[in-house]
């Protein structure tokens, strides 16, 4: 049983609208999971927060078809019902097609639609915008869910729109300004940064219980097929042995898919999670180690002042352990990061480069990575998806790959790779091309093995 949130554009309400249908399901008891489609991060925290449970994303262009399909199977076999929650706009996707976009990934899992429409300051063209969107393309909208209107309005808005339409409402959510999320340059605040962000999520739920037919939303979700992709999928080959992985896990580096660890452990790596602002050293059994992206310019003063570690991961370094770094963590690497302030900070500086803030994005969006040399993930010519956001740019970037935005076409370099370091900015999900993971396992076995013969 699954069910897809999806929106007519950013900023319509999806999120806060699917956190409280999260935390609905979650106090009648239903084992539920939640999805994000897309390679956004940050929403997928405010799930957590709604459910407590892990979240998964959804993005079958740098997962694949079947790795989307692997996924949602995995994560939902033992659930009572799973919200997959859409990104931008449904039919928005890669430049001005709809490919990647949340329709097309409701068409490739078979997800039924319930799409959100932000009624402020419309009347009857309301019902012109979602004719609209259940006449552009083929998709699987089968009802609407309408934002920002008084329990009074509901009755004209629900039969103006069905009888326009012929869609089903089932349903309405009032303006909440206590509810609302502040944002920064790369989208909404993290949940973890928001103090009272479980009261907000509560408000939501009360609010969502009273004002959605929660009954026929089930009825919805229960029409899915199975999404059957078969366990070998990955591919995986099982270990007798292990290594240590430390992965940098705190407020300022916090991005990760949560399929990526799976994976890693499935390949023989016992995860260990570290705090680059607190801990003041990783332990001497560490195999690798992961430098995910995140917000480390919002912390990069409490970064520099922990030189304990600094001088620590230096230590594993020059040991030559295998160290993976993207967007937030290649910025980490750095000798340097300079803030929106401009007030420059002292890194780890394993990677002769200096990271600056900008106000703009940096070559945003989904790109295809060609290896211009053998590296510790990869040989030369290999490939894998990936897909950038980021607003700093940096002195020295990187040559060992080649980018090219699926977009347009153009093509630059970057991603420093060598036999124990790949660092870049774009962000990558192994189930794209599992041998990346491979060889990040394989670089970590192969130092403990030359550490033992030492």
């Amino acid at each position: 049983m699954r069910i897809m949130i999806a929106g007519t554009g950013s900023g319509c309400g999806k999120t806060m609208i699917t956190c409280a249908i999260l935390s609905v399901l979650k106090q009648q008891n239903k084992n539920v999971v939640a999805f994000k489609c897309g390679p956004d991060y940050i929403d997928p925290m405010f799930h957590t927060k709604a459910t407590q449970i892990e979240t998964y994303n959804l993005d079958s262009v740098l997962m694949g078809e079947n790795g989307v399909r692997y996924s949602l199977q995995k994560h939902t076999q033992t659930c009572d019902i799973a919200v997959i929650e859409g990104v931008m706009g449904l039919y928005d996707g890669i430049g001005n097609k709809s490919n990647a976009s949340t329709n097309d990934l409701s068409k490739v899992t078979e997800t039924p639609v319930v799409l959100i429409v932000d009624a402020k300051g419309k009347s009857l063209s309301l019902c012109a915008e979602i004719k609209g969107f259940l006449e552009f393309e083929k998709n699987n909208i089968v009802s609407i869910i309408i934002n920002r209107i008084t329990p009074a309005s509901y009755p004209f808005y629900k039969d103006m729109i069905e009888n326009q339409t012929g869609v089903r409402v089932i349903g309405f959510m009032p303006e909440m300004p206590e509810t609302r999320i502040e944002s920064r340059h790369l989208g909404l605040m993290t949940a973890n940064e928001i103090s009272d962000i479980q009261n907000k999520i509560m408000i939501l739920a009360e609010n969502a219980r009273k004002f959605i037919d929660f009954e026929t939303f089930f009825e919805i979700a229960n029409v899915t097929k199975k999404n059957n992709v078969p366990e070998s999928f990955l591919g995986l080959q099982k270990r007798d042995s292990f290594v240590h992985l430390y992965t940098a896990c705190d407020e300022a580096f916090c991005f990760h898919y949560n399929d990526n660890h799976l994976l890693l452990e499935n390949l023989g790596a016992t995860l260990h999670f570290f705090s680059p602002l607190r801990d003041r050293e990783i332990p001497e059994n560490a195999d690798g180690l992961i430098f995910w992206g995140g917000y480390p310019e919002l912390y990069a003063a409490d970064l520099e002042k922990n030189t304990a570690l600094k001088k620590n991961i230096c230590y594993h370094y020059k040991r030559g352990i295998p160290i993976y770094a993207e967007c937030g963590g290649f910025m980490y690497l750095q000798e340097s990061l300079t803030d929106l302030h401009g007030l420059q900070y002292s890194m780890l500086g394993i990677i002769h480069g200096h990271a600056e803030m900008t106000n703009r994005l940096q070559n945003f969006g989904y790109v295809k990575l060609s290896a211009n040399d053998d590296t510790m993930l990869c040989r030369q010519g290999e490939t894998i998806n990936a897909h950038s956001f980021h607003y700093a740019k940096s002195s020295y970037e990187g040559n060992s790959f080649t980018a090219t935005k699926m977009s347009n076409g153009k093509s630059y370099p970057c991603i420093v790779a060598t036999r124990n370091i790949f660092a870049g900015y774009p962000h990558i999900h192994f189930f794209g091309n599992k041998k990346f993971a491979e060889g990040l396992i394989e670089s970590c076995f192969r130092y403990r093995n030359e550490l033992r013969q030492q």
